[in-house]
């Protein structure tokens, strides 16, 4: 017979379990008071008192309740009892047993053969089962009154088989008919086509959650299965009764084991906070033992609210944590520059233009880091001719004009050249001295550049990879101008910011604030949110393929005024699988729909220096219509052309063809962008609908955010971001923000995560981090 200690050790673990979970009379079966009503409660009076009508209670009542209850349950619970090695190879915690997180799941009671269907889910330890999170959530707190139903309803009923039968009615279909009866009395007939695996668990008797549609034929009710839970009638159903969380499976593996497991480890690990009480109040999200239990099996939606909230809160503060650590930008001291207000008058005075008011909200926010002893790292996102390259100039001016060096990188030689002819515009009548260093120039050339770069003859320098090279060597490297900086690497961008210059990251690729803030963790962020007066906006018009001709009559009378055209495809050569216009076959098919016009072609197997020799025709005008693949992305300025042509629109992204839309409208004429339709789904048309009906980048990337995902920006596999389960990168802005703001925090006061205060959080980084290297970071 069970001690009295043992008793009240036995009570003291759902209890705490209870008030981890949030007090929502969900962690023991029946309920608490139908815990203390057992024989267990009977050695404590006070207890079951103290409890007494915990149901009928408010929150903050239960939760008093329970903190009281177990103040009368004080003394130290006994060591549990050793288990016999002949039970299992490894250990199976006893009932109520804590567990550490980091313990295998084969120490998780889960039946015969559990462990291995974990395993085979990715799911090695506790902490794994714990943050598997359900992918969606079932309110099945009420479900369906049978005789409510509509034809064509999708609907969960819970019962139990009554009958069941099978049927070939033609070789090589078979159909599996069951009928269940409901808790209410109610019942439905449930069908299955061709899914013989399902009939061994259709037996007379066991309790079935089926999901289906309804089809009724009068009064009787029939549903084709689309979802069969099987439920263990001797345990309190977790799929039934409450809001229910749906997992990823795999074939074998039931909804009800998964639920299982998650309450068992929910109950087995102790809960630790890695947040202080303290930041938990200061950004408003609850503690971690309420969202583990709020995510598996919230008490109402308010609880899977706030268990949300708190766990997209997590994930975006270890994002951030990890990005700022593996940067190192948290704690790098930069250049100290005076970048004084009358210099940048004085740049400003030597243009042909005056800043728009972003351009110098933006160059103060510079100015204020340029100022400071800690290193520079910013991004500057922009739309299309919003005026980044000016900013960017005024940047180096500010950095030669304290007898450092400028760079500036981009991603291609036709980028380079084009950043080279604008900031020698920019700079030149300043006496700055700029030069050029890029992969396609002789070796003498090359060699004269490096050494001038070496001796500081040259102040600012502008190249593509050609600048990391091991044989380049800046003699006093003050400021780092990286553009499009997710075209490179995280180690290519490290071999330039050797020396430790401040550092500016240019996009012209309209990104969400919230995807900026996760792709680029380690730079603050700066938006130019303004063009430039005088731009005349870029029509752009959406037509079906059948409208082709018409179209292309139309760039053939822009050509006769003089103008030129850009024509996009997305693939190079003709392929058979897709129904698409191959950029070669397509330049060869308009020599003949425009026979007037001069054509060429430009795509991403040319080498780099036959793509600058074609851009350089092509600016030159001497021919009309460059037909290109996306190679033309970024960056190509020929003020001349004023018509842009996509062929399967429907194939790129939103924010792809708002880039490439950008690449006209460069000049003072009126231009024009025609997207032509391969696809003609109602889907397809209206997500075209909206580059057609605006031109401004950033409303454009929320909306392909919101469409297509994040997708694989700034190279995010080798930056080490990890998929992030529950974020909402389309609403959670202000969510990103504070936990960006507290990991600053963080590692402003602590850049090594020392304190033993930060222990909890400094291993649960360690352990949400994927790779090695990283580890070996912290």
């Amino acid at each position: 017979m069970a001690t009295v200690a043992e008793l009240r050790d036995k009570l003291r673990r759902p209890l705490s379990a209870e008030l981890a979970s949030g007090c929502q009379n969900r962690v023991v079966a029946g309920g608490v008071e139908k815990l203390l009503a057992s024989p267990l409660g009977n050695p404590f009076p006070k207890v079951r008192e103290t409890l007494s009508g915990y149901a009928a209670l408010e929150h903050e009542a239960r939760e008093a309740a329970v903190r009281a209850a177990l103040a009368l349950l004080t003394d130290e619970p006994p060591r549990a009892a050793p288990r016999r090695a002949a039970r299992a190879a490894v250990p199976v915690a006893a009932p109520g047993e804590r567990l550490p997180p980091d313990a295998g799941v084969a120490q998780l009671d889960t039946g015969p053969g559990g462990a291995r269907k974990l395993q085979t889910l990715g799911l090695h330890l506790l902490r794994d089962v714990l943050h598997a999170y359900p992918h969606r959530h079932e309110d099945r707190r009420a479900l369906p009154d049978l005789s409510q139903v509509e034809e064509g309803q999708k609907v969960t009923v819970e019962g139990r088989v009554v009958t069941k039968s099978r049927r070939s009615p033609k070789p090589g279909m078979l159909i599996l008919e069951v009928t269940l009866e409901t808790p209410t009395g109610g019942r439905v007939k449930a069908t299955w086509f061709n899914q013989p695996w399902v009939e061994k668990q259709l037996r007379e008797g066991a309790r079935l959650v089926l999901t289906g549609r309804v089809k009724k034929f009068g009064r009787s009710v029939q549903l084709g299965v689309e979802h069969l839970e099987t439920v263990d009638g001797a345990q309190d159903s977790l799929s039934t009764g409450r809001i229910v969380g749906v997992y990823d499976a795999k074939d074998g593996i039931s909804q009800e084991f998964l639920r299982r497991a998650a309450h068992r480890a929910l109950q087995a690990v102790p809960l630790d906070d890695y947040l202080p009480a303290h930041w938990r109040q200061k950004y408003g999200v609850t503690d971690l033992g309420d969202a583990l239990w709020g995510i598996h099996f919230p008490g109402d939606e308010h609880h899977l609210q706030r268990a949300s909230h708190r766990l997209r809160f997590d994930e975006y503060l270890f994002l951030e944590l990890r990005m700022l650590l593996q940067g190192e930008d948290a704690v790098l001291q930069g250049k100290r520059f005076q970048a004084r207000g009358d210099d940048v008058h004085t740049f400003e005075q030597a243009l042909p233009f005056r800043f728009t008011n972003a351009q110098r909200r933006v160059l103060l926010e510079i100015t204020d880091d340029m100022r400071s002893e800690r290193q520079m790292a910013r991004l500057v996102q922009g739309d299309v001719g919003s005026g980044k390259t000016a900013v960017a100039a005024c940047a180096l001016y500010l950095a030669v004009r304290d007898g450092y060096q400028g760079a500036l990188m981009a991603p291609t030689e036709i980028l380079a050249r084009q950043h080279y002819n604008n900031l020698v515009g920019y700079l030149g009548p300043l006496d700055v001295r700029v030069g050029l260093l890029i992969g396609a120039m002789t070796p003498r050339t090359k060699l004269d550049m490096q050494t001038r770069i070496a001796q500081g003859d040259v102040d600012v320098v502008v190249g593509t990879q050609a600048l990391i090279q091991e044989n380049v060597q800046f003699d006093h490297l003050g400021l780092a101008v990286i553009d499009e900086e997710h075209r490179f690497g995280v180690q290519q961008r490290r071999k330039l910011l050797a020396g430790r210059p401040d550092v500016l990251v240019m996009s012209a690729t309209p990104i969400p604030r919230s995807l900026a803030l996760t792709a680029y963790g380690d730079l603050e962020l700066s938006v130019i949110d303004e063009l430039p007066p005088g731009r005349t906006p870029i029509e752009t018009k959406l037509i079906q393929d059948n409208f082709r001709p018409q179209a292309y009559g139309f760039v053939m009378r822009q050509i006769r005024e003089g103008r030129q055209a850009f024509v996009v495809t997305s693939l190079i050569d003709e392929n058979e699988n897709l129904e698409l216009l191959a950029a070669t076959q397509l330049a060869d098919d308009l020599k003949t729909i425009l026979p007037e016009a001069r054509i060429d072609l430009l795509h991403g197997k040319m080498s780099a220096a036959e793509k600058d020799h074609v851009m350089g025709r092509f600016r030159a005008h001497e021919f009309d219509v460059l037909v290109s693949t996306t190679v033309i992305e970024v960056g190509v300025d020929v003020p001349n052309a004023t018509v842009m042509v996509i062929e399967n629109a429907e194939r790129f992204g939103l924010a792809q063809l708002h880039q490439l839309r950008g690449r006209v409208g460069r000049g003072s004429a009126q231009s024009y962008c025609v997207l032509i339709a391969g696809e003609h789904s109602k889907k397809t048309r209206q997500r075209l609908k909206i580059i057609e009906g605006s031109t401004d980048g950033f409303v454009i990337a929320e909306a392909d955010l919101k469409l297509r995902g994040p997708g694989e920006l700034r190279g995010t596999r080798q930056s080490g971001i990890p998929d992030l389960r529950l974020a909402d990168l389309a609403n959670d802005t202000q969510i990103i923000e504070q936990a960006r703001e507290l990991a600053k925090h963080i590692l402003a006061h602590d850049p090594r995560l020392e304190h033993p205060r930060l222990q909890y959080l400094r291993s649960e980084l360690q352990n949400r981090s994927q790779s090695v290297a990283f580890r070996e970071v912290i």
